[in-house]
């Protein structure tokens, strides 16, 4: 290339390109710390994570386990101090020597036999036998003897009982008197022949002012309308009717209340 552009050529033209220096990197930041910190990574490692087996002492075929070796030893049986004192006989000494001389004035035959001459006898307890050849059973606790009807309380009703009577009997009067209440407010009313009659006139009225509008009704009923407001006249009108006849029919009339 340097050839060509010595001699005369159409690319000496061009523009030379003057090659720059290359411009030198910053060096990067390094901590001061680092060291610090490859050498704590390192301790926490554990052995087993490394790539095979944990550098360790191969431990000796002479120690080898025996028999009973885990096994916890207990600590060696101390001699008990208080062991080694003597005790103490009841058998006297041979150097003790016995107080002489002293005598007992009391006849004890003479007192034997007056005590039991005068001791009260003992009473003896009173016994029951089941059968001609059966066992003794103290008479007291076999529930024969009537001891429980000379208690003061002996056929005197209890405290609770009473007390349980009485809000039983409280109770069923409250009970009573909501009955009625509830059958007063339920009885059915009778009504007057005044009454009776001041609704059959009603009645009838009703009945003529239903009728006045029937016969108000167009010969022709070619609308709907129509035709659903003359079936209800109808069955107004039957209505009052039955219900006219029902209260001439019956002279006593009772009303239910609701």
């Amino acid at each position: 290339m340097t050839a060509m552009v010595m001699e005369e050529s159409i690319y000496n033209l061009l523009p030379q390109i003057v090659e720059k220096s290359r411009i030198t990197e910053k060096p990067s930041f390094v901590s001061a710390f680092r060291p610090y910190v490859k050498r704590a990574i390192q301790q926490s490692k554990s052995q087993w994570k490394t790539i095979g087996p944990p550098k360790v002492q191969v431990p000796s075929p002479k120690n080898f386990l025996q028999k009973h070796s885990k096994e916890p030893k207990l600590p060696t049986k101390k001699k008990d101090q208080r062991s080694k004192k003597a005790l103490e006989l009841s058998v006297p000494k041979r150097t003790d020597h016995p107080i002489m001389g002293v005598q007992c004035t009391r006849n004890f035959i003479n007192t034997n036999t007056s005590n039991a001459i005068m001791a009260v006898p003992k009473k003896p307890l009173p016994v029951y036998v089941d059968r001609r050849q059966g066992d003794r059973f103290l008479l007291e606790t076999s529930g024969l003897v009537p001891k429980y009807l000379k208690k003061k309380d002996y056929g005197v009703i209890p405290k609770y009982v009473i007390k349980r009577n009485e809000d039983t009997k409280k109770a069923q009067e409250e009970y009573d008197a909501y009955v009625r209440e509830t059958l007063r407010q339920k009885a059915m009313k009778r009504l007057t022949e005044q009454e009776r009659e001041t609704l059959l006139e009603g009645l009838k009225t009703n009945w003529e002012e239903v009728h006045q509008a029937f016969q108000n009704l167009s010969v022709e009923i070619d609308t709907l309308p129509k035709k659903l407001y003359r079936e209800k006249l109808e069955i107004d009108m039957k209505q009052l009717e039955h219900d006219i006849q029902t209260i001439e029919k019956h002279k006593v009339i009772y009303i239910a209340n609701k």
